[in-house]
């Protein structure tokens, strides 16, 4: 074996790195720390940065020097940042590696594996990988284009997958990236979806967590395959123009002896005070945001994912979390802010500059937030006093919704409230409405399984609210097997069970749902005006008797304006009258269609409107309502004028 001889190099951190990095403000860390792979002196080798600035002694162990670290120690820098570093001769591309860190608290001994580290060992084993990324980008056109595909003004549907469980092969394997570059990418791009989010990929010990218990902030998992084949996979979707978003959590982390918990010996990342430091229902670390230096850690992890992955964007998960400081706690539990409040006001303060820093450093991405509560302005800008994100989940939304739904329809003409709601804060966020992972674990059931009724009637209550929520103003997210009537709960050591699509039901909620992302990319009224109240308006809410719904989405141009009619319950409603304000009409989509396996009552042909006033208009369409069935009504466009050539 060769020799790896320790030098005292020249840095890759300059002093200003070193400043950028103590004052919170260094947001390309990646760059610097971590191991990166370079040449000092004609010798080939890596050079090793790690934090830890209460430490006495670091040293780098691997097989290389049997994981005992005599003479492979780095050296404190000059300039008080607690930056350790060093360069060993030799280390190449591939070489497994920890810190050995002796703490100058109470002499503790660690073995950490590299916070920046770009790739991990698989799990359950648990040390970092010195890796340089080669990959040749082939993404240009959608990079190009992504400030206008990516914008809040597109369509937006999120196709949400769980990697290691989407499917699986006939050895019960998950895929790698490999594959999944090719079967979910077709599958994403058959099915129409605009979007696909990853619950988290980036490196986590355990896989019952989902990944949201992350150690590895800077790689994605090795489970299924190297850095550079995720970024073909990515690479895979852009081709396709799909945009590709990674939950990230910057909430939490877990307390595993060889990631970031009591680091170099101390609460470096985590708040001292268990107060403020531990989550209680997570049985988790919460990050200090108060520390700069945590600061910079975590908004380089942002910017990671975003420039060097080419990500579209962020789902940052639990905010709820971050900004309440009684979160989960009792009284006498938690520790009230400067001001005696409950805010968590560093926690404020980060996020805003998290975003601030995504927003003004790259073009076409976005950030969304999945926060519970009615803090106010979350998708609003800083400088009006928002915290930055481009849109928030609309939990209220899905709560009112599924609550509904689960109903006998019978009894939903009493709680017509509920499905109309939603529409009274609907713009005062950019609202993403989510049917999630969330929804379909811890008893919850499948999403099919909350449908009252017969078999059929189950399957049409899904397609309705289905369609019923991609009318609704705001962007979609549908969790994998949702699209295809998951019969029963999912669970992450399983594939989706897609022999299900060999039964008609499940076959036509497939097809309902590639139907409704092709309608929402082709009609401008369902997206162009989907934070806006201009994009909206009543015909009829106060239908209980009926449970019936009728509304406009409208565009920027009136030529694209639709109209849509819910009937939530089981019964034909014949002739049933809409006020509108002229026109004739045709129903471009209807999820009662045969396809769908729906009863197939449509309105076929031309529907005139006629002289009679209804809902305050003074003319009224005569439609036929489907059984638990959504229809959408589109103007016919009147044929344009020709003139006659003279002679």
């Amino acid at each position: 074996m060769e020799q790896h001889q320790f030098t005292t190099a020249n840095s890759l951190l300059t002093d200003f790195d070193g400043e950028l990095f103590k004052s919170g403000k260094h947001f390309k860390l990646y760059e610097k720390l971590g191991s990166k792979l370079i040449e000092v002196d004609g010798k080939k080798g890596t050079q090793f940065s790690v934090w830890a600035p209460n430490a006495e002694k670091v040293q780098v162990i691997g097989d290389f020097n049997y994981w005992n670290g005599e003479g492979y120690e780095l050296y404190p820098r000059w300039d008080g940042s607690g930056i350790w570093e060093g360069f060993i001769e030799g280390i190449e591309k591939g070489t497994v590696y920890k810190y050995k860190i002796h703490s100058n608290n109470f002499g503790q001994i660690l073995e950490k594996g590299d916070p920046f580290a770009m790739y991990w060992e698989v799990p359950p084993k648990t040390a970092s990988i010195v890796w340089e990324t080669d990959y040749k980008w082939k993404d240009s056109k959608w990079m190009k284009s992504r400030k206008e595909k990516n914008g809040l003004n597109q369509p937006y549907s999120v196709y949400e997958v769980h990697l290691g469980s989407w499917k699986r092969d006939k050895d019960g394997n998950s895929l790698s990236y490999k594959q999944l570059s090719k079967e979910l990418v077709s599958y994403v791009k058959d099915m129409g979806y605009t979007h696909v989010e990853f619950m988290p990929v980036m490196e986590h010990p355990f896989f019952g967590s989902w990944g949201y218990q992350c150690t590895g902030y800077f790689a994605p998992s090795s489970r299924y395959g190297t850095p550079d084949e995720f970024m073909a996979m990515i690479d895979a979707f852009h081709k396709e123009e799909i945009g590709v978003i990674l939950d990230w959590v910057p909430s939490h982390f877990p307390s595993d002896a060889h990631g970031l918990f009591n680091f170099d010996g101390t609460h470096l990342f985590e708040h001292a005070d268990p107060r403020q430091g531990y989550h209680p229902d997570w049985s988790s670390y919460i990050f200090n945001y108060g520390r700069n230096e945590v600061r910079a850690f975590l908004i380089s992890s942002a910017m990671y994912w975003l420039d060097t992955f080419h990500t579209d964007g962020l789902r940052v998960d639990a905010v709820a979390s971050m900004l309440y400081l009684d979160y989960s706690r009792k009284e006498g539990e938690w520790v009230p802010n400067q001001h005696g409040g409950r805010e968590n006001l560093e926690a404020v303060s980060f996020l805003k500059e998290l975003n601030e820093t995504v927003y003004g450093e790259l073009d076409g991405v976005q950030t969304i937030a999945e926060e519970s509560t009615s803090w106010p302005s979350v998708s609003r800008p800083t400088y009006v006093g928002g915290l930055g994100f481009g849109m928030k989940w609309m939990m209220g939304w899905m709560n009112d919704t599924l609550e509904y739904f689960k109903k006998d329809a019978y009894y939903r003409q009493y709680h017509q409230n509920n499905i109309t709601f939603s529409l009274n804060y609907a713009f005062t966020e950019n609202f993403m409405l989510p049917l999630s992972h969330d929804e379909v674990v811890h008893g919850k059931g499948p999403l099919l399984d909350r449908m009252p009724g017969d078999e059929w009637q189950r399957f049409a209550n899904l397609r309705l609210l289905y369609a019923y929520m991609y009318t609704h103003p705001g962007t979609k997210l549908v969790f994998m097997g949702g699209e295809i009537g998951q019969t029963t709960e999912w669970q992450h050591d399983y594939s989706i069970p897609w022999d299900l699509l060999d039964h008609a039901p499940h076959k036509g909620m497939q097809a309902l749902t590639r139907k409704l992302n092709t309608l929402l990319k082709n009609e401008k009224a369902l997206y162009e005006n989907s934070f806006s109240a201009e994009g909206f308006e009543w015909i009829e809410l106060n239908d209980n008797q009926n449970s019936a719904l009728s509304y406009i989405r409208k565009g920027k141009n009136a030529k694209d304006n639709l109209v849509v009619v819910c009937n939530f319950t089981p019964v034909v409603r014949e002739s049933y009258r809409i006020g509108i304000d002229g026109g004739d009409w045709e129903e471009i989509f209807n999820s009662d269609e045969k396809e769908f396996w729906g009863s197939g009552v449509l309105n076929e042909g031309l529907i005139k409107s006629e002289a009679t006033p209804q809902h305050g208009r003074v003319k009224s369409l005569d439609l036929k309502l489907p059984p638990l069935g959504v229809i959408i009504l589109k103007q016919k466009a009147k044929p344009a004028k020709t003139t006659k050539k003279k002679k």
